[in-house]
């Protein structure tokens, strides 16, 4: 989630805008997704390994190849292109990079939303005010910086009153042990490692805080999903399916976590860890609530003024109003002739009424 590479996907839009808008609109048989290592899409590896994206693609008659990137970013610049019919991303990066970009993209499921997977740490501090006057460490213009943006909100403060330091995911855990970063704005698994590695560093935001605001989906290639409904309903199946025999304290349930932590690098014990700050919908009436209830277009009004104040939405969009969203009820934000971000919860309410 590098501000470098949210920038290069910006670029990738530009030569690719027609990868991904004029060949999607078709039907077809074969079809692919990309997602990355994180704790609320750890069911994927399962869904996969154990045949059951297979079995709902069969049941509908086509092929679903589901692609594990090492980058996250990566993984998006590829369904940006067309490359990919479906990604798993965050509802921030699905508006500032393919919908930003010009590609209609549907919220296919909203799987969870962090709920303590993102904090705040510290040194030498005990309040969130204590924050004041130091240099940050996060991924510049990620959903880290949105966090930090909404804890020093919520505290009565800005990012006037601190310094952003960008820094790589992949180097947050190193640079917090060295003396000179007091303080990082991280997620997991890099949360629980800094905390494993520096007991000393003290929490003093996370993500509960703002409950329902960084959230987890899979995003499908809007026209795409149009044109074949039938990997909407393959997607949402084996998704729920995997949820459904991984809750719970049964063996299966354990068995298919142990699995889940083990491609995640940890052990069942830290993967049970971190899904319990991971707000997982379990069942399609609940995914379906949470896609539903006004508090989501309150939400993305939050994100898409952010994103506009960093100038993520496009270079010289006029406004946050630029880019169009649309969600279930049909009400939009931003302009309704330019709708390139869509909440669909169809399917899932499919998946909820035995539809599927």
């Amino acid at each position: 989630m590098f501000k470098q590479s949210i920038k290069k996907a910006l670029c990738v839009v530009a030569t690719g805008l027609f990868i991904a808008t004029g060949a999607s609109a078709q039907e077809k048989q074969s079809f692919k997704m990309a997602w990355s290592i994180y704790a609320g899409w750890m069911p994927w590896a399962y869904a996969v390994d154990h045949g059951i994206v297979d079995k709902w693609a069969d049941k509908y008659g086509i092929d679903i190849e589901v692609v594990q990137f090492n980058d996250y970013i990566e993984s998006i610049n590829q369904f940006t292109v067309g490359e990919f019919d479906a990604g798993a991303m965050t509802n921030m990066d699905a508006l500032t990079i393919p919908a930003a970009g010009g590609v209609d993209t549907t919220a296919l499921i909203l799987g969870d939303y962090s709920n303590g997977n993102d904090g705040i740490l510290l040194k030498d501090a005990t309040s969130m005010e204590d924050i004041r006057g130091r240099s940050v460490n996060l991924v510049e213009l990620s959903v880290s910086h949105y966090f930090l943006a909404r804890a020093l909100e919520e505290h009565g403060m800005s990012e006037r009153d601190i310094k952003v330091i960008n820094t790589s995911d992949a180097d947050a855990v190193a640079s917090f042990t060295t003396p000179g970063v007091t303080a990082a704005a991280v997620w997991n698994p890099q949360l629980s490692m800094i905390k494993q590695q520096y007991p000393d560093a003290v929490q003093v935001f996370d993500s509960s805080q703002i409950p329902g605001e960084i959230i987890d989906m899979v995003a499908v290639h809007t026209e795409v999903l149009k044109a074949n409904p039938d990997f909407g309903k393959a997607l949402v199946g084996a998704w729920f399916e995997t949820l459904e025999i991984m809750s719970g304290d049964g063996e299966e349930a354990r068995k298919a976590r142990t699995f889940m932590a083990e491609r995640a690098g940890t052990d069942l014990a830290s993967f049970d860890a971190q899904l319990a700050e991971t707000m997982l919908f379990y069942t399609p009436a609940d995914a379906h609530a949470f896609a539903t209830d006004d508090a989501l277009r309150n939400t993305m009004d939050r994100v898409r003024l952010f994103s506009f104040d960093k100038g993520l939405l496009g270079n010289g969009a006029p406004s946050a109003d630029v880019i169009g969203m649309q969600f279930a009820d049909g009400a939009t934000l931003g302009s309704a002739n330019n709708i390139k971000l869509r909440f669909d919860p169809s399917f899932v309410r499919m998946a909820m009424e035995d539809k599927l």
